[in-house]
């Protein structure tokens, strides 16, 4: 299955929350490339930054359950990759010019 990769971006506004927080985000710990936290203490506020490598209907559970919790806020930002589909086409598409680019090119009709 294709895979997309994101970055969660989770807001910590009640300190309660962070159990079961971190309940959810070990289930989807095989997905996850990177986690970075840092405590706002002059807002009381915590945010964290999650890296995920995973099909995207796991990265909208994933950001679905966190946004769930009481006193936590969850969104999810795609990386523009194209599928494998799209860079095969590209691939060939530039093998094909360079190809063309050494040959001289065709005679014109006008």
């Amino acid at each position: 299955m294709e895979t997309r990769v994101a970055l969660i971006g989770i807001i910590v506004e009640s300190p309660d929350a962070t159990g079961t927080l971190n309940e959810v985000l070990h289930e989807y710990g095989r997905y996850i490339i990177g986690r970075m936290g840092i405590p706002y203490h002059k807002r009381e506020i915590s945010i964290i930054s999650i890296v995920v490598d995973a099909p995207q209907d796991i990265i909208n559970s994933l950001t679905g359950r966190l946004g769930m919790i009481k006193g936590i806020s969850a969104k999810a930002m795609f990386a523009k990759m194209p599928n494998e589909k799209v860079k095969n086409c590209l691939k060939h598409l530039l093998t094909s010019s360079k190809r063309s680019i050494s040959s001289p090119p065709p005679s014109s009709p006008l």
